[in-house]
């Protein structure tokens, strides 16, 4: 914090000679206006960035030429920002005139390019088009590999972009190999107290929640946040980053008041710091509508779900992932209050779009079809309810840790169709298999796990 604040005295200071001593365009304004919204782009405050940022390239377009390269520098500062307001068409525009510049005017493998690459294949992570991200992570490393050494504390970014690229692929121990990666780069490089470190503990925890790993995945989550409060504003968007991912952690444990006291101090940071249209807000809106969901309050869920929906629907593209996570949300939703047709609509919606946009064999395909299988179980449709939770359980079984809770999800839901189909042999072996995995991975007190104890008991009664 109190480097950010010197900083920015130290740029307001440079600013405020050089428009005393100088021309108004005069170059060396312009980069300290850069400066200032360089400060500022760290702090979170992405509008006064932007603002900065803005005046320095109306210097530079007024005294260069339109292929200059520090203009590519100012593009792509404007590119981020809009990136971080989640405004990705725009900030991809801009980071392709950046692009276009060093393609004129650099050889092919400066680094400023893998700056590029790195920008544009972030925005197309975020914009759900994980083939194109990859496509562009990779050439930023193979610049990376060439011009920096392999310890550089800046390779450890490209690792890092190319995790997370991987965990939204589902490929999860790829991701955690990455990331695991980036950490020892910096370990090795910076202090311990950097915020670097901040987000190499985020994203290892996350993959660790991806994994079924709770206790890991929240210890390496309090790590990031211990981290990221004594170095950024308490305001500070990535704060919310952390306070979210708390959330989910306790929201999968089944300590949902925690969950939701977490997913809510986000939301208040993301209100006060990001466009009310960010897809950030819609990520908050659905994790806390989803809790929700699970402690029964439908109303309350219902209007924070159609919320992140509704961002969604106008940010995203129609085939974005965080589609499907809304369509299946609601459809969790509409099944819990049983209106099992309108939740069978937006599972049949979530499926759809995640066909198209994710592996054939990614975890989510799973949910999907671990949704409508449910839906179907409630109706009473036991064959199709099988037939959709046999899917969903050959993809876990092939992705998933054997101690994954998810596999538990699908061994209990088998049980049960097997139980309403009077086969009590085999929901025995279904729900202790669950069972098994279930008190390794969750806490004693977890509902689920008390709830099928009472089932076996109950199976058993009618061997």
């Amino acid at each position: 914090m109190a480097e950010y604040s010197e900083a920015l005295s130290t740029h307001e200071k440079a600013l405020e000679i050089r428009e005393k001593t100088l021309l108004s365009n005069y170059p060396d304004s312009a980069q300290s206006y850069h400066n200032i919204g360089l400060v500022y782009h760290s702090m979170g405050e992405y509008s006064k960035a932007f603002s900065f940022y803005e005046k320095a390239l109306d210097i530079q377009e007024k005294i260069h030429p339109s292929n200059y390269p520090l203009l590519a520098v100012s593009y792509n500062s404007i590119g981020s920002v809009y990136d971080n307001m989640g405004e990705y068409s725009k900030a991809l525009s801009f980071y392709e005139k950046a692009f276009k510049i060093r393609e004129e005017t650099l050889p092919s493998n400066h680094p400023d390019f893998a700056e590029s690459y790195n920008s544009i294949g972030g925005v197309y992570n975020r914009m759900g088009e994980y083939s194109k991200a990859l496509s562009f992570f990779e050439k930023a490393l193979i610049i990376q590999e060439k011009s920096l050494p392999s310890n550089h504390p800046e390779s450890a970014h490209w690792h890092n972009n190319i995790g997370g690229v991987y965990q939204n692929m589902g490929e999860y121990s790829k991701a955690l190999s990455l990331y695991e990666k980036a950490l020892e780069i910096w370990q090795g490089t910076l202090l311990s107290n950097h915020p670097f470190f901040g987000i190499s503990y985020s994203n290892i925890g996350s993959v660790y929640d991806n994994l079924g790993e709770y206790s890991k995945a929240l210890s390496c989550h309090e790590k990031a946040l211990q981290i990221k409060q004594r170095a950024l504003p308490s305001s500070h968007p990535s704060l919310a980053t952390s306070y979210n991912d708390i959330g989910l952690v306790w929201n999968n444990i089944g300590e949902y008041p925690k969950a939701l006291s977490s997913h809510e101090k986000a939301l208040e940071i993301y209100q006060k710091t990001i466009p009310s249209n960010h897809p950030s807000l819609a990520a908050i809106y659905n994790n806390i509508g989803s809790v929700y969901d699970k402690m029964g309050d439908y109303s309350k869920a219902l209007s924070f779900l159609e919320k992140a929906f509704g961002i969604r629907e106008k940010t995203l593209p129609p085939n974005h992932p965080s589609l499907a996570t809304s369509y299946n949300s609601i459809g969790l939703l509409y099944g819990n209050m049983e209106e099992h047709s309108k939740a069978l609509s937006s599972h049949e919606k979530a499926l759809k779009i995640r066909e198209k946009s994710l592996p054939s064999n990614h975890p989510l395909l799973a949910t999907s079809y671990n949704s409508i299988g449910l839906v179907d179980y409630n109706m009473g449709e036991y064959s199709k309810a099988l037939s959709f939770y046999e899917k969903a359980l050959e993809i876990r079984e092939k992705t998933l840790p054997r101690s994954h809770p998810d596999l538990a999800t699908s061994y209990d839901n088998i049980g049960c169709v097997h139980r309403n189909m009077e086969d009590y042999s085999k929901a025995l072996s279904y729900y202790e298999r669950a069972l098994d995995i279930r008190e390794h991975a969750l806490r004693p007190t977890h509902p689920h796990i008390q709830t099928l104890k009472n089932t076996i008991e109950f199976v058993k009664t009618n061997l």
